[in-house]
């Protein structure tokens, strides 16, 4: 610390705008991507999220802070995270798997934790019938019986153009919170091809209703539809109903994007509230190919029977696209909470992160942009094919991948309280405001400031790409409000160029920046 240069000054001029919702940094590890995350219902404070293809991150603040590990099985973890809770508390790890040596995923792996995420079982398995492959996993844990349900997609064989090839969508449950699973059984009436595109059947993402039914959405050749089965899966007996005509099917570009999918999510209201037992099916879609992507919603208040025309969810009045969007509701106030890509603010390929939520079971929606500053996506880079959100008890955490500069990233925002959101403008109370250095990159000398919203106590860190502490710059330092600046001469602490992170921490406030 002898060798850092530290430039500390305060302006007493206040900052004329906070940002919406604190972005917290997860993690950079392995290029993360597809993220999942769930927050426990019996303790709210404690969240695991994962992504592709082996990570797992853990939070016990509320999702203020984050350790980030590996998940490893016998089995292989290749893969499209799927992360349930519980209501014990426990969490399952869904995700795919193979032989180590071979192409192929031939099965479904889940693994259990009873420790919030901070390990795992080896896994059990479903799915395994000889040369079939078996993709994306959704899963759910029945809040009641804690029954444990998982639907996926089978391919007689990836990728074949064979008519006599095709994929169907797969169900099977446990009785025994993952121990011993039942034999798969098909659900869709009309199989898919095996080309992963949009006559593939795809997206089986279900929802538990109030009284234990099983509602389940996915898309295909036949439209977007629905199935729902109220004895543990044993039986579907309406069928597959359809509920939306797909556009331009689930599978469509949007430019700067590697690949995209408009592929449905299901949600059951079982709050006490006004709109429990309504079941809602979001998805995005296209008006004409490569042009204007919207999000959407549907929703049946008759037990899926029938359903309501399209609305839209995004609320701009551009021709600009929004796209990979994800839904829940909050259990305890009935709220419904989207999370999406969103680029109505610019003319070119600049991509913000949107909130939008529903109050009125469905009817009107408000948009809240949340992430901090927009992002350019790469086209030759995999960017997943959806994000996530989790909302319990009015905690509400939608996570996403970032990239910058070449890199991915994981983001979660902190939302809570939906009283904060009632007008587009409004902006909760945040106690502090970690800025972008500057320059950036830095080779050299740089800057980095932060603003304080009331007298505080703060601790402000740097640490490289791997997690690993380079210098506490400031530690349990009490100051006023107002803004503060700090600077660094990188070559005198002997770093070279290269990507770095910096973090801001309160008593009940963390938020990181990276610089390169």
């Amino acid at each position: 610390m002898n060798r850092l240069i530290l430039i500390i000054f305060m302006l007493l001029i206040m900052s004329p705008s906070w940002p919406q919702f604190p972005n917290v940094f997860i993690s950079v590890l392995n290029f993360p991507n597809e993220p999942s995350v769930c927050i426990s219902p019996k303790s709210p404070n404690i969240m695991v999220a994962g992504a592709n293809i082996k990570a797992v991150y853990y939070s016990s603040d509320y999702g203020f802070t984050w350790t980030v590990a590996e998940m490893t099985s016998s089995f292989g973890v290749y893969g499209d995270p799927c992360i349930v809770a519980d209501s014990a508390g426990n969490f399952y790890y869904f995700h795919l798997s193979g032989p180590p040596t071979a192409a192929l995923l031939d099965r479904i792996v889940c693994q259990k934790s009873t420790d919030n995420g901070r390990s795992w079982s080896d896994g059990s398995f479903t799915g395994l019938n000889g040369t079939r492959h078996q993709d994306k996993s959704w899963a759910l844990a029945d809040p009641n019986s804690n029954l444990l349900y998982v639907f996926w997609t089978q391919f007689d064989k990836y990728g074949s153009t064979k008519p006599t090839d095709s994929s169907n969508i797969l169900f099977s449950a446990s009785a025994d919170d993952g121990l011993h699973w039942s034999e798969p059984a098909r659900i869709n009436k009309v199989a898919g091809d095996c080309l992963d595109s949009s006559n593939t059947v795809e997206g089986a993402f279900p929802a538990i209703g109030p009284d234990g039914e099983i509602c389940v959405s996915w898309s295909g050749p036949a439209g977007l539809v629905f199935a729902r089965s109220t004895d543990g899966g044993i039986t579907w007996p309406m069928g597959n109903v359809k509920v939306a005509t797909l556009r331009q099917g689930w599978s469509f570009d949007v430019p700067g994007i590697y690949i995209c999918n408009g592929m449905p999510v299901t949600c059951c209201d079982r709050s006490s509230g006004p709109y429990r037992g309504n079941i809602y099916v979001n998805w995005s879609d296209q008006e004409k190919a490569g042009e204007n992507t919207d999000i959407f919603l549907s929703k049946s208040t008759d037990g899926g029977q029938t359903w309501s025309p399209p609305k839209r969810v995004n609320d701009d009045s551009t021709n600009r696209h929004q796209f990979l969007s994800s839904m829940t509701v909050d259990q305890t106030t009935g709220i419904l909470y989207f999370v999406f890509y969103d680029r109505r603010n610019y003319s070119d390929l600049n991509t913000d992160v949107y909130l939008a939520l529903s109050r009125d079971g469905g009817e009107s929606f408000q948009n809240f942009r949340i992430s901090e500053k927009p992002f350019i996506p790469n086209p030759s880079i995999f960017f997943g094919d959806y994000t996530a959100i989790s909302a319990v008890n009015n905690r509400v955490r939608p996570v996403w991948t970032h990239l910058h500069e070449g890199i991915l990233s994981m983001m979660v925002a902190i939302v809570d309280s939906a009283s904060h959101l009632h007008t587009p403008d409004m902006e909760p109370a945040i106690p502090a405001r970690l800025e972008q250095n500057y320059p950036n990159p830095a080779s050299g000398f740089t800057y980095m400031s932060f603003r304080l919203n009331r007298p505080l106590e703060v601790t402000l860190t740097l640490f490289d790409c791997s997690g690993k502490t380079i210098a506490v710059l400031l530690r349990n330092k009490n100051l006023p409000a107002g803004k503060y600046v700090e600077g660094i001469d990188l070559p005198a602490m002997g770093l070279v160029p290269g990507i770095y992170f910096y973090r801001l921490q309160t008593s009940d406030f963390i938020t990181t920046k990276k610089w390169s």
